[in-house]
């Protein structure tokens, strides 16, 4: 769960007990590493995955009203670019890799 800490950059702590919420819902489920113990995973449900594929029409409706709809076609062909600039970046030879505190900006 570290690792999936740092790719939220949230702390384990904060990203823990959301988990645990996650749990009481049955919608993930915590379980050691079998290669290393001193980790724990993270597992989606069957139950979470149900939930997450109900949720995902209205969340892509809400990104298309919220972020696209505003935008003139420029503005969205721009982003488009923009997003294919990080997304490259992102995944450079060696790869995003999760911080344990949010970088400032440069």
């Amino acid at each position: 769960m570290s690792t999936l800490a740092g790719y939220s950059n949230s702390s384990l702590s904060r990203l823990s007990r959301a988990v645990a919420r996650l749990e009481k819902k049955n919608w993930v489920t915590r379980s050691p590493d079998s290669t290393d113990g001193r980790f724990t995973l993270a597992t989606l449900t069957k139950l979470g995955r149900t939930r997450v594929d109900q949720a995902q029409p209205s969340h892509v409706e809400l990104v298309n009203r919220l972020i696209f709809e505003p935008l003139s076609q420029a503005q969205a062909r721009q982003l488009g670019t923009i997003s294919t600039r990080i997304t490259s970046a992102i995944r450079s030879e060696d790869g995003w890799q999760p911080t344990t505190t949010p970088k400032a900006p440069q």
